[in-house]
């Protein structure tokens, strides 16, 4: 795969949100505003770099057995540092991401990622990845965002659109129409792409507890198709 390929992957084909359907709990929580929306994609993106490039580096010296709780670690205490940086520079952002900035930690796109490419590849492709990766999923919550907002609120990042501002549907800025521009978004992803993602992502090839249940779970699965 070469760079462009291995930045590119996360935007459409392997979009972490619309295809891989990871990080969906903050995806639905912060996308009722744009400001917020994009907060959260700058914040997730530099804690995966971060992460990508450390995990990369260590592969090596990471003792297979206890990599997952060690990736944990590194994860939380970049979490930490991005939380400290926007409490310390931008306040109102910190209260509208509220207790989903520190749960980053947990994101599945930041472990998996983790796990998936920065233990099995080099530094800088790590980190070409972790930049793809952050921007498909800052471009879905801007999307989500967008879509939310003005229909939802009759604002755009803040500022008062005409006509929508006195016609908005509120439903859009709750749980079902965060559901419902999130199907919509992830179909018209899946009719871009032909609804064909990466499969090797998947499988024993990139579960973390092969190594314990001996590849048998899945094979279990295989047999029972």
């Amino acid at each position: 795969m070469t760079l462009k390929d291995n930045f590119l992957k996360g935007i459409i084909k392997e979009n972490p949100v619309l295809m891989l359907v990871l990080g969906t709990c903050p995806t639905l929580a912060v996308s009722t505003g744009v400001t917020s929306a994009l907060g959260m994609g700058a914040a997730a993106t530099v804690v995966l770099l971060c992460s990508n490039i450390v995990i990369s580096a260590l592969r090596n010296i990471i003792p297979d057995k206890v990599r997952i709780p060690c990736y944990i670690v590194l994860i939380a205490g970049f979490v930490t540092m991005v939380q400290m940086l926007v409490k310390a520079f931008a306040p109102a952002l910190d209260k509208s991401l509220g207790i989903f900035l520190p749960l980053i930690v947990v994101n599945c796109i930041i472990l998996g990622r983790a796990e998936m490419f920065a233990n099995k590849n080099k530094v800088f492709d790590s980190a070409v990845d972790a930049l793809g990766m952050g921007l498909g999923f800052t471009l879905a919550l801007f999307l989500m965002a967008t879509i939310r907002e003005t229909l939802g609120s009759g604002t755009f990042m803040g500022f008062e659109i005409p006509f929508l501002i006195d016609n908005n549907i509120s439903i859009m800025t709750m749980a079902p129409g965060g559901f419902l521009v999130f199907g919509i978004l992830m179909a018209i992803v899946a009719k871009i792409t032909g609804g064909k993602n990466s499969k090797k992502s998947f499988g024993c090839a990139g579960c973390p507890s092969a190594a314990i249940c001996g590849k048998t779970a899945c094979e279990s699965k295989e047999d029972a198709v």
